[in-house]
């Protein structure tokens, strides 16, 4: 069974709480796959790292598994999302981008 769930992305102001989790990440584009970890994640979208990461403005397709300690669950619960990135920062060493997430999948 698959629930969609559209988020409230247009909104400027974050409204989400935001989680900050090192979890592993595939993200997709159009252009193919990028390789990175996120730093922080919310219903509303999420900051990554990477050697390399997708353009400003790129869609992205991504899917992650939650920690069931976060979700409140029994088992950790995987959750695919499209969005687009917004921004790109540099935090010291490392090279982040920020995405909004427009829509979500829970997979269970």
């Amino acid at each position: 069974m698959t629930d969609r769930i559209m988020t409230a992305a247009t909104d400027p102001l974050r409204t989400a709480v935001r989680f900050p989790m090192k979890l592993p990440l595939q993200v997709k584009t159009a252009e193919g796959l990028y390789e990175a970890t996120t730093d922080n994640i919310s219903a509303n979208g999420m900051l990554f790292t990477g050697l390399l990461l997708p353009p400003v403005n790129s869609r992205i397709e991504f899917t992650i598994e939650m920690p069931a300690t976060v979700m409140g669950t029994q088992e950790n619960v995987a959750i695919h999302c499209v969005g687009r990135v917004v921004r790109h920062q540099q935090h010291g060493d490392e090279a982040q981008a920020a995405a909004i997430i427009d829509e979500y999948f829970l997979r269970v």
